[in-house]
């Protein structure tokens, strides 16, 4: 059997979060610009994901517009997000892309000046479905690398977004990370013996998440987005003992109408006194060691 589709079912363990909070509350901010699929980065076409031009085709040549959506994201969206959370004090991960990384310094100064956790997003933000077990692997290999060079250490976390059927058993043999984030699976971290050891699994929304505001079934303008983001926070929080994820992009979430709306969202966390908001490697070594392998 290669899927878990039990999980832990009607009774999932308490995760006895710091100072009883009902819930694990875990901001991530995807740091991507420049990474994308792009001529200049080698690619066949241009990028035509994840952006505000839905349904964009890719093209042989450079799409100057699809471009200069992306590099809002660095220019100014990550820096609206990251005025957003350090007013408030409040702790973020970064799924950041090793190549996207190494062309802002001046963004990753301030992702560690801030304490933020920077896990790795892999080499390069494109779809690994069908590129290869070599080639994912090297690029592995190369975002860790590039990883330690840019921030001056190695990532613990991973999550690569845009797999292939190797990339956990990938990730899982390099050895190194504390947890993996690619898996929708749950509300709770569990353990993953697929692949030989009991790889830690974090994980991640794409529900809570900012990409809905740029996909034909999402979210159409700031308020829907704070109610669901909202919602979804009420819901677990209720429930208790529950982990919640939500996701950003500074090209997306970055833009100063839905900036206004995570803004509101975090202030209704903030006054709930019930959430424990963590980075995410703070939640994985929580879990290590109250709920060891």
């Amino acid at each position: 059997m290669t899927r878990d589709l039990v999980g832990y079912g009607a009774t999932p363990p308490d995760p006895r979060w710091p100072n009883r909070a009902r819930v694990a509350v875990q901001f991530v901010i995807n740091y991507e610009e420049g990474a994308e699929n792009s001529v200049l980065n080698g690619d066949k076409g241009s990028e035509a994901f994840l952006s505000d031009m839905v349904g964009a085709a890719s093209h042989p040549a450079r799409a100057m517009a699809m471009e200069s959506l992306y590099e809002y994201g660095s220019r100014a969206g990550f820096w609206r997000l990251h005025r957003l959370f350090t007013e408030r004090q409040v702790p973020v991960t970064v799924f950041g892309v090793a190549l996207a990384m190494e062309m802002n310094p001046a963004a990753v100064e301030a992702m560690l000046a801030a304490g933020w956790e920077i896990a790795s997003h892999g080499y390069r933000w494109i779809d690994y479905q069908y590129a290869g077990e070599a080639l994912e692997r090297a690029h592995i290999a190369r975002a860790i690398e590039t990883h330690r060079r840019v921030t001056g250490s190695r990532p613990l976390g991973w999550y690569q977004g845009r797999t292939s059927p190797d990339t956990a058993r990938l990730v899982a043999e390099e050895g190194g990370f504390v947890y993996d984030a690619d898996s929708y699976a749950d509300d709770l971290p569990y353990y993953d013996r697929t692949h030989g050891r009991a790889q830690l699994i974090v994980p991640y929304s794409l529900d809570a998440n900012d990409m809905k505001m740029v996909a034909l079934n999402g979210f159409t303008e700031g308020e829907q987005f704070f109610r669901y983001l909202r919602d979804t926070f009420d819901q677990l929080r209720e429930e208790g003992g529950r982990m919640m994820s939500i996701g950003l992009h500074g090209r997306i979430a970055g833009r100063p109408a839905r900036a206004r709306a995570v803004a509101r969202f975090l202030d209704h966390v903030l006054a709930s006194g019930d959430a424990w908001i963590a980075r995410r490697i703070d939640i994985a070594r929580h879990w290590l060691e109250t709920h060891p392998a």
